[in-house]
């Protein structure tokens, strides 16, 4: 199941890259394990900046797997993020 969700329309590269960071690192904290983060549909800026700021240093170690969410939850505008356990 979905535990958490961040949609990242209307903002700027800078804001979203900073709500990203504190959302997944938050949802870590907590203990969620599947997150969806809606980047939105099209050939946006965020559509693939958002992936590769998964793969950064920072959020790596807490990022399990990345996935284009099914139709019903954005398709591909929207991800999901299996976190992996906190310890």
């Amino acid at each position: 199941p979905i535990e958490g969700r961040l949609d990242l329309h209307g903002h700027s590269q800078d804001s979203a890259h900073r709500a990203l960071d504190a959302f997944i690192d938050a949802s870590y904290a907590q203990g969620k394990r599947c997150v969806l983060v809606v980047t939105g549909k099209g050939k946006g800026i965020l559509q693939s900046a958002v992936p590769r700021w998964l793969n950064e240093a920072a959020l790596r170690p807490k990022v399990l797997s990345i996935e284009f969410a099914q139709q019903k939850d954005g398709c591909t505008g929207a991800l999901y993020v299996l976190l992996r356990r906190h310890r």
